[in-house]
């Protein structure tokens, strides 16, 4: 049985004399571009504005050099970190026949030098050496990331966005309580709906109305929390509505069947599919993977010790996982996972439920996603009726 493209190296066979290597050192500024043009001794660089136009001209430039060199080029094989350009470049040479790669950054081994020199060029040097290792098809030089469609990345926005603004109501609450603490007063409470209205009766301990600036502050702060608060339901009405109208469409029927578990609302069974259980992965060890949910041992000699989580996956997931763990353990209490987690904690030694959440939150994952591509059920675990 032929295994899944992990991205860790290339499948496609590798012939230095017709294709053009490219790499792109990317900043906000500027790109450094280096190359490795066949029948040519020469690694030209060329620093360009960050245009996509530029860029493709330069690899059209360099494939001409190439040709008039003798070789025919068959394939422009093109990378460049993943960072704050996202993957549009990507997709946009994609679409004008260029192979463009996106590479993990984590995944590009560097000097352990305590100092060491940094600059684009270098930077761009190291990239042409993983990438073209990854090209011919050798592991362990880099890994590449997959590249989402518009409309996968799109899916995302609005669970990011609610995150967001679900932090920004918090930090808001939490000022304005601060404020009135400072005042001696402890018992208001900013998430009411007549909040505002009970803010003007409002005395201090010493029988004194509130100071008229700090007033005139903690007005504008509930005005603005009315504000966070009524877009976070825009959005979660918005996509309420969208898995009504499209109820089993790709993701969304994934969505309304992780929503069947007790203890899984929407806004997280929302989270789940669209930043890792729609993902291609190949197997149990991947999800966990990409969800940050693995050890990392450091081992040398005779010294073993765990270092905690790797922490190099999706920290969203990592955050929604945990938490969603210890909620599986009050709604599904005879499920078999938490009468396995259960089991392993119940001699009562400090640290145990915290180090074996993270073992039940890696378990969760795996079986939620094998629920909802597979179909395979969940062992004792209770489903809420469909529809």
């Amino acid at each position: 049985m032929p295994q899944p493209n992990d991205l860790s190296r290339s499948l496609v066979a590798l012939d230095q004399d017709s294709t053009l290597i490219t790499v792109v050192e990317m900043s906000q500024s500027s790109w450094l571009v280096g190359g490795m043009l066949p029948g040519i001794e020469r690694q030209p660089r060329k620093k360009l504005e960050p245009s996509p136009e530029r860029l493709l001209a330069l690899l059209h430039r360099w494939r001409d050099e190439a040709v008039k060199a003798g070789r025919n080029i068959t394939r422009i094989a093109l990378a460049f970190e993943a960072g704050r350009d996202g993957f549009w470049l990507a997709r946009w040479l994609e679409a004008r026949g260029v192979e463009a790669h996106v590479i993990h950054p984590s995944s590009v081994a560097v000097s352990r030098e305590h100092r060491r020199a940094k600059t684009d060029r270098l930077d761009t040097a190291l990239l042409k050496r993983a990438f073209l290792g990854w090209l011919r098809g050798e592991r362990g030089h880099c890994s590449m990331a997959r590249i989402p469609t518009i409309a996968e990345e799109d899916a995302k926005r609005p669970n990011r966005e609610r995150e967001c603004l679900v932090r920004e109501r918090t930090r808001i609450v939490n000022r304005i309580k601060g404020t009135l603490a400072r005042l001696g007063i402890r018992d208001f409470r900013p998430t009411l709906r007549k909040s505002a209205e009970r803010l003007a009766t409002l005395h201090t301990p010493e029988g004194s109305l509130l100071p008229p600036n700090v007033s005139a502050e903690l007005q504008r702060d509930l005005a603005r929390l009315g504000f966070v608060v009524s877009q976070i339901k825009e959005i979660e009405k918005a996509r309420l509505k969208r898995l009504e109208q499209h109820p089993e469409t790709g993701p969304h029927a994934m969505v309304r069947l992780l929503a069947r578990v007790v203890g899984v609302g929407i806004e997280t069974a929302d989270m789940l599919v669209h930043e890792v259980l729609s993902r291609p992965l190949g197997d149990r060890k991947a999800v966990a993977r990409y969800a940050g949910l693995t050890g990392s041992p450091d081992e040398s000699g005779a010294k073993r010790r765990e270092q905690g989580l790797a922490r190099a996956g999706n920290a969203r997931v990592r955050r929604g996982m945990i938490q969603l763990a210890w909620r599986f353990l009050l709604f599904q209490k005879q499920s078999a996972l938490a009468q396995w987690y259960r089991a392993r904690t119940g001699d009562s030694r400090k640290g145990t439920r915290k180090t074996m959440i993270v073992a039940l939150a890696r378990k969760l994952l795996i079986a939620l996603w094998r629920f909802v591509t597979t179909g395979e059920t969940l062992e004792g675990v209770i489903l809420r009726p469909a529809g």
